[in-house]
């Protein structure tokens, strides 16, 4: 330890070198040693972070540079998930993925609230672990799903869908929590704008993104001299599709996503091989972060352990069941799956906790707790998924006769 305690006193580049060292290299070779135990990839990287971070050696701690390159890393990640899947596609399953949303909102909110609130929790405490639970990390899923080839299933179409909806109705149900664990009334003109601004974003993108892209890219590209200008036009638009989501109210990774799927349609291959480059170098951050930002020590006593694992299970449980019964309908299997792929909190679960503790609303105990049940979800989703879809053999992408296309206007 003392050769890495030695660069990390020197300067800024010495510095960067080694966190980009110890937490790429670390995530690539326990992503193989997964592999070889036929473990998805992606559970080595997120470990990686726990083998880093606090909970054990301590090498590494989480500071704004590694922030900055797991934003990259799932932007880039929704980016490339985004490329494989077809606007037109994704509405079939429209009507499904917004019962998934809604009931994968409901029930893990009130889980989480009755379990604070039946533990003598301050109403702040319990308002704010039940929207912790709320949000879908989709990200997770969907590098399991890339990784299997099976973006084109409609589940995993449902999930994505789903999930988009998800952080609209997470943004929504934030905003009011936040409002009253600060003992403020609900501000109804701030809540309706944020929804109107977040929903016109997203419905005007899926609606008319793919044909401006098909008119604007190929022309653009033509004109421009530069080496590997459709991917310089494509990395440009990824980027400026994440501010526009961010200052519309949704999270940036929902534009990145919204961007990919608007250049769907014309993207060459050669776009998606240098977008898969981009994506093995920056990913990893995005995976190791999670885990880094988990601290074992937290759980102490046995009073916040036995919280942690019970808020934990009522996590996992309440996506898996409440968005697998409202897609009931498809079979109990393709139920399944959509439930499990629900199930990551990930980075938002985080950010929904740092939000509650910055302003006072909730202790440390419970920011350890929000904290373990996004690192866990996180890491729990991806051997689940291997098993809820081992038996595809190849990508479905038949959708029910009667599924009708959401209309967006």
């Amino acid at each position: 330890m003392i050769l890495p305690l030695a660069f990390l006193a020197g300067s800024g580049v010495d510095q960067l070198a080694l966190q980009m060292l110890l937490v790429f290299g670390a995530a690539k070779l326990l992503a193989e040693l997964a592999e070889r135990v036929r473990m998805p990839g992606i559970v080595g990287g997120l470990l990686s972070g726990i083998l880093l971070g606090p909970s054990l050696l301590n090498l590494i701690q989480y500071n704004d540079l590694l922030h900055a390159l797991a934003e990259l890393g799932v932007m880039f990640l929704l980016f490339q998930v985004g490329l494989e899947v077809k606007v037109s596609e994704l509405l079939r399953v429209g009507k499904t993925a917004l019962l998934v949303a809604v009931s994968g909102v409901l029930v893990p909110f009130v889980m989480g609230y009755a379990i604070y609130i039946g533990a003598k929790h301050p109403q702040a405490e319990a308002l704010f672990m039940g929207a912790a639970m709320v949000a879908t990390s989709v990200g997770i899923t969907a590098q399991v799903l890339s990784s299997k080839g099976l973006l084109e299933h409609r589940t995993a179409k449902i999930i994505l869908g789903a999930a988009i909806i998800d952080d609209v109705l997470g943004l929504l149900v934030l905003a009011v929590v936040s409002s009253m664990g600060e003992g403020k009334g609900i501000d109804y003109t701030g809540l309706l704008t944020t929804t109107v601004v977040s929903i016109g974003f997203v419905v005007a993108i899926a609606k008319y993104g793919t044909d401006a892209a098909r008119i604007v890219v190929p022309k653009l590209a033509e004109r421009m001299r530069v080496p590997e200008s459709e991917y310089a036009i494509a990395v440009t638009f990824l980027f400026g599709m994440a501010l526009l989501a961010s200052v519309s109210g949704v999270a940036a990774i929902v534009g990145a996503f919204l961007a990919g799927m608007a250049l769907a349609e014309i993207a060459s291959k050669r776009l998606h091989t240098l977008v898969h480059g981009a994506g093995e170098l920056m990913v990893p951050f995005f995976l190791a972060s999670i885990g880094l930002q988990l601290d074992i020590h937290a759980f102490a006593s046995g009073s916040s352990l036995a919280m942690g694992i019970a808020i934990l299970i009522a996590a996992v449980n309440s996506k898996a069941l409440g968005c697998g019964a409202a897609a009931w309908r498809l079979g109990w299997k393709d139920a399944a799956r959509i439930g499990i792929g629900m199930v990551p909190r990930g980075e938002v679960g985080m950010v929904i906790a740092q939000i509650g503790i910055s302003r006072g609303a909730i202790g440390q105990e419970a920011y350890g707790v929000a904290v373990f049940m996004a690192v866990m979800t996180t890491v729990v989703a991806p051997p689940l998924l291997n098993l809820v879809y081992k038996d595809i053999a190849k990508p479905a992408a038949d959708v029910p006769p009667d599924e009708a296309p959401l209309h967006l206007g």
